[in-house]
């Protein structure tokens, strides 16, 4: 492994210097001893792995994420509703979701979260990112979470129940307001 991070530092440096990153054999061996001799390669491994967990986490929480929200599916849609024994409107459907899979409560209404998380674009959406429409002649009046492929998951109106759609039906298209990333900074509300 310590080659890797050899050719990594190389690569920095070259980029840093503008200048081509191949080194000679004894070059690396000299480089190698010296980062073993600092404790350096430890280090640098350590940290590796350190981001290795961290994407292996957040690849976790999304499945969980979308695994819970699933679970929810047929679940029907009910006005101000914010449990799967009640009912959901779609606001409540993403909050109760949110706070099952990470202990994050959201803020309760659709325009709310859309002020609380960070945007990002259409092309950087990600499975578990909010997506939201203009359905009611307003910004930001429906919600739902981003499962991947174009499609989302979402409680769409009075008559229905949670479900799975795709984003370029024609419908959603037209109506599309814009994308959201969950953070740790989310300003949570009650």
């Amino acid at each position: 492994m310590s080659r890797w991070i050899i050719a990594l530092l190389l690569t920095c440096a070259s980029a840093a210097q503008a200048a081509p990153a191949t080194a000679s054999p004894e070059e690396i061996e000299r480089i190698e001893r010296f980062l073993t001799d600092k404790g350096l390669l430890v280090q640098l491994d350590d940290v590796r792995h350190s981001v290795a967990d961290k994407a292996h986490v957040v690849a976790d929480r999304t499945a969980d994420l979308i695994g819970n929200a699933m679970g929810f599916i047929g679940v029907p849609y009910r006005r101000g509703g914010t449990s799967a024994s009640t009912g959901f409107d779609c606001s409540g459907f993403v909050r109760a979701v949110y706070e099952k899979t990470v202990g994050m409560v959201l803020p309760r209404k659709a325009a709310q979260q859309a002020a609380s998380t960070q945007v990002i674009d259409k092309k950087e959406l990600q499975p578990g990112d909010l997506v939201f429409f203009n359905t009611m002649r307003r910004a930001f009046s429906h919600v739902g979470i981003y499962v991947g492929d174009g499609k989302f998951i979402h409680s769409p109106r009075t008559g229905s129940e949670v479900r799975v759609e795709d984003m370029r039906q024609s419908y959603w298209q037209r109506r599309f307001d814009g994308a959201r990333r969950v953070t740790v900074e989310a300003k949570a509300q009650p």
